[in-house]
């Protein structure tokens, strides 16, 4: 399946890695490059509706607009444009900030060219919301940083909605702690495709529509 793409980035180093990364999928057709928001922005406001990227790598650290009031602004715009943010660990706030904003998947931005088109592909196809899993950790630990005061009782899985099966338990558990697809499968002796069945029961079952908002919502219930 053949994509369009777009990136905003504002260090060159990180872009022209980025760039190279992309060269090697020949199924990916990049449409621009921006250095912050703003330009961005532009970018898209200059193409016609039918032309638009499918998905935007964004930076979080741009000048003149970051990447959290961009993906703000453009999903307003732009629902159906999918954001995959491109962050390393130490800006975590924002990263948990763009969770809010709408962004899709959080990759670090050493990861191969193979992720990146995995990523995509989990998007576009799977309605999933690929993370880094040092990242889905961070936002995790975010989550639990911004409960403030709270007397909730211990982590408890029983409080999960009898609708979950016990392998969907197993798999939640594991997309909380970051894992993917790919890794489940192996741990729990089953295939990717099987795991991405359930992944799509348990976004019907608890009414999300992304790993984040799993995230969330297993943090706010003390699932795990």
């Amino acid at each position: 399946m053949n994509y369009t793409i777009a990136i905003a980035e504002d260090n060159k180093a990180y872009l022209n890695s980025f760039l190279h990364k992309i060269a090697e999928c020949k199924h990916l057709q990049l449409l621009f490059t921006a250095v912050n928001g703003r330009i961005c922005l532009e970018q898209l406001k200059g193409l016609p509706y039918d032309k638009m990227p499918q998905v935007i790598f964004m930076d979080l650290e741009m000048p003149e607009m970051d990447g959290v009031e961009t993906i703000s602004i453009a999903k307003s715009l732009y629902p159906e444009i999918h954001f995959i943010v491109l962050t390393v660990l130490d800006d975590d706030e924002k990263v948990f900030e763009a969770i809010k904003a709408g962004a899709s998947g959080y990759l670090l931005k050493h990861e191969p060219a193979a992720v990146l088109s995995e990523a995509i592909a989990d998007v576009m196809e799977n309605q999933g919301a690929p993370m880094s899993p040092g990242i889905a950790r961070k936002a995790l630990g975010m989550l639990s940083r911004s409960v403030v005061g709270s007397n909730e009782k211990p982590s408890n899985a029983s409080n999960l909605p009898k609708a979950i099966t016990e392998r969907e338990e197993e798999i939640l558990k594991h997309m909380v702690a970051g894992w993917d697809a790919k890794r489940i499968a192996s741990v729990l002796d089953i295939s990717v495709y099987t795991v991405r069945n359930h992944v799509a029961n348990i976004y019907q079952k608890l009414q999300v529509q992304s790993k984040a908002q799993v995230i969330q919502m297993a943090h706010r219930n003390k699932w795990f």
